[in-house]
Order: C-alpha cells, then structure tokens, then sequence
C-alpha cells in the first residue's frame, strides 16, 4: 500500500534518496536544486540514513567525489542545476567513460548568460551526448518515480552508466502536488544492494581507473559506451514493467497521449505537456484529431519507437525548451527529423523553441502551434520549419 502525501517536487525526490539510503551523497547548492541535498543533509544528521554526506566546494568536486565513491564500489548520488551542471561537465565524461552508475537529479533551469534562474532545458540539453542517460518528469510523481527506477536502470548489468533525472525548476521542482510514495522496504527492495562487478576496493581482482587511452583502445571503448547506451532500453522497459507490478504506475518510453488516430501531434518532454493535455482535450471536443507524444527517456533516444508512434500523423511539431541556436532546429526537433529521415514519408515537421529563461507556456500558446498544424495539413505546405513561441520579436 502507498503512502498518499503532498510534496514538491524537490522533496519528493529527497524522499526517494533517503528511501534507497546511498553510500554517499555529496552535493553543492545551486536554485532551484538545493532543496534536494538541503532536505536530504537533515535526514542524514538526524540519523534516518546510514549515508556518508559530503558538502563540497563545488559542482566540480562533486561530481569528483561520486566518482571516486563509486568506484570505490559505493552508490552515489548528488543533484544540481545549470552552471552546476556545466561546471561538473569534464566529470560527466569521465564518469560515463568508467561505466560508473551514478545517478543524480538535474533540476532543469537556464545556463547563464544573461543570468537567470528560471526553467529552460539548455542545461541537461547541453549534456545529452555525455553518455548519460536521461529521463524527463512531467510532475512530482513522476520525478519521484522516475529517480528510483533510474537506480535500477543505471545498474543493470548490460547498462552500467549513470543517470539524470531531469525535471522543470520550480515549475515542478516548487509545486508541491499529491502522490503517491512507496513504502521505505518497498524501495530496499526493488533497488536493491549494489553490487559492482569491478570496483578498486576489491583486493582479488585489482584493478586501476583512469589509464591513458591511446588510439590503438580509445575507439573501442567509446564504441562499447554506446552499444550499452543503446542496449540501454530493454532495460528501462524491463524496469518499468517491475515498478508496474510494485505501484499500479505504468511507464514506457514516452506517452502516446490520444494518438491512435491523431493527425496532428506535438512532440514535448517535462511539464509543459500538462498543458498541452489540456489543449488536446479541447480540440478533441470539437473533433479534430489531436494528439500529443511525450518523451520520456531522451538518452538513449528510442528512434524506432518514436518514428512508429508518429508515423500515421500528417503534421507534428516538436518543441523545445532550449536552442541549439544552429539555424537547424532545438536539439529534440533535429533528434526526432533525424530519426524520421528516410523511416518516414509524406509527415510534415515543424520545430518551435518555446518558454526560454522560464517564460510562461499557456493554452493559447499551444493552441498556436496545433492552428498551424491544422493549416499545414489543409494546405500541405510549411511556411516555416524553425519558429519561436511567445517571444516579443523585434
């Protein structure tokens, strides 16, 4: 049986570290992420978790000292946002190139500059080809649920690479919702103990990390990175259907979200696809096929599923919360053509960078985007691929 609460978003995932009780947490405090090491330092004084807390100087050094903890054959967890993610940048490499499963909660919110604090997807956009898995939360509860299976994701033997969980800065981070948490056992159980198959604490099978590669072996593990990266998605799907079982809470890839006849669709990932939810049901009712995808597990990227998914629609729009500023499109959009080109004839794309630097994201802003669908569909033509939504043009 659940336990029915209301948390934000940032809680809720404090909770779940708490729940999975790693063997160190270390963490800098960076908005809107600090809430996540601040609840989870109080947990650990107050002697709820058996977990080793380190306060570091910095982003940098806090993804050193995961590292080194997990290497060292520990589970380690850290949460952060931003310039904190940009700062840990060259140890997001390394950690995906020691196949080290790490797993940390990236408060999504606008790299600098100009500053600010709000929500957009620059950052873990930014990180999507550092070897690290990615899974997006609508809401609080998918936050929640989304950390604890990433543990298990990440772990999985034919995985081994670390994850993000990734959800919206304050917009979901700060709302405080209800959900629904699993018992602290049930969590136990279904992460489980860690149990490395090398780490540099094991004294019968010594080991080192971090040699020179040259090229005679360089290629061949970047290759091996991403076959498990690719591999990655038998995993995610066998997870999901275990945390099924446990919760009664379905997830896949992405939610198809009344696509099985929709026409036209829109592609989104993170919270902005509760409202667009909402724009769907509207037109339903007045009977256009309306549709929406959203992705869920972006690294690794599910080509075939998402091409399957879409390719019944006549018109799609895919936006984003970051630009690649490349005159091709935001990173989803150039993924998701990408994966289209060449699978997929006679289904027009369009791409629209939305909601930068927390700008609002309303109804009629989603209703702009499907009115255009519907006129690429009657007219069969595109006036423009690549468009911005809600922005003062001057």
């Amino acid at each position: 049986m659940g336990i029915r609460t209301k948390l934000s978003g940032n809680e809720a995932v404090s909770v779940a570290f708490k729940q999975i009780n790693p063997d160190v947490v270390a963490a800098y405090p960076i908005t809107p992420s600090t809430e996540v090491p601040q609840f989870f330092s109080t947990y650990a004084a107050n002697g709820e978790v058996e977990t080793e807390f380190v306060p570091v100087e910095s982003e940098h050094s806090a993804m050193s000292a995961c590292i080194g903890a997990q290497a060292a054959g520990g589970r380690s967890m850290t949460a952060t946002s931003a310039q904190g993610l940009a700062l840990m940048w060259e140890m997001l490499y390394i950690a995906s190139a020691y196949r080290l499963p790490i797993n940390m909660a990236v408060i999504n919110r606008a790299l600098s500059g100009p500053i600010n604090i709000h929500c957009d997807h620059s950052d873990s956009m930014g990180a999507r080809d550092s070897g690290w898995l990615q899974i997006y939360s609508e809401d609080c509860q998918e936050a929640y649920d989304n950390f604890i299976q990433a543990v298990r994701i990440s772990e999985h033997p034919d995985v081994m690479l670390p994850a993000m969980t990734c959800f919206d800065g304050f917009i979901t981070s700060h709302k405080v919702e209800n959900l629904e948490l699993m018992e602290d056992a049930e969590v136990q159980k279904f992460v489980g103990k860690y149990k490395p198959p090398y780490h540099l604490m094991d004294k019968e099978k010594p080991m080192s990390m971090g040699p020179l590669s040259l090229p005679f072996h360089y290629f061949e593990s970047k290759r091996q990175q991403a076959e498990a990266m690719r591999g990655s998605i038998k995993a995610i799907l066998e997870v999901a259907a275990e945390f099924e079982k446990v919760t009664g809470r379905k997830y896949g890839l992405f939610e198809e979200y009344q696509m099985a006849d929709a026409e036209v669709a829109i592609v989104i990932l993170n919270s902005t696809a509760g409202t667009a939810k909402d724009v769907v049901d509207e037109l339903r009712a007045k009977g256009v096929k309306a549709g929406l995808l959203k992705i869920r597990v972006f690294r690794p990227f599910p080509v075939e599923q998402i091409v399957a998914a879409l390719a019944k629609c006549k018109a799609v729009a895919v936006l984003d919360r970051a630009d690649s500023v490349n005159a091709a499109g935001g990173p989803v959009f150039t993924d998701v053509t990408s994966a289209m080109f060449g699978r997929v004839d006679g289904v027009k794309v369009i791409n629209y960078i939305y909601g930068l630097g927390g700008r609002d994201v309303k109804t009629d802003d989603i209703k702009v985007v499907y009115n255009e669908l519907l006129e690429v569909v009657k007219t069969g033509k595109v006036k423009e691929v690549y468009n911005y939504l809600g922005v003062r043009e001057v």
